[in-house]
């Protein structure tokens, strides 16, 4: 069973970042407004935005944006050959539609300070984990 869509055919690269991920994720990088329904088992709630722009960071690539019935956009990657959303567990078995979405822009979600703020925090522990992992 697929931890993420697209991981049947995302690069090594991709596969790779999602476990690096997957212990990063924090209530502190969770949108706010979701944070009352974030836990260890639903890790990737409210990080689509600054996980796919942390994504497009490192493997280049676009970012796209699945609008969602609240009016918000669910964002996922195009990268490193593949289409891949590495947050798109916290839908549970609901299924998005990824064709023909809208292209993100990073000034746009990052007008918000807040979810730049959540970004930064994102990517420093991911840097420093990088870091503790070439000193071993």
């Amino acid at each position: 069973m697929a931890r993420f869509y697209g991981e049947e055919t995302a690069a090594p690269e991709v596969l790779r970042l999602y476990e690096e991920l997957w212990p990063l994720w924090k209530i502190d990088t969770c949108a706010p407004r979701l944070r009352p329904d974030w836990s260890e088992e639903n890790r990737t709630l409210g990080q689509c935005s600054i996980t796919a722009f942390l994504v497009q960071d490192l493997l280049g690539g676009k970012v796209y944006g699945v609008p969602l019935p609240d009016g918000s956009v669910h964002c996922f990657n195009e990268a490193a050959g593949s289409v891949f959303d590495l947050t798109s567990a916290q839908f549970g078995d609901t299924v998005l539609d990824y064709e023909n979405r809208p292209e993100q822009s990073r000034e746009v979600h990052f007008a918000d300070a807040g979810k730049r703020q959540r970004y930064e925090l994102l990517k420093a522990r991911l840097l420093e984990a990088r870091e503790k992992e070439d000193r071993t």
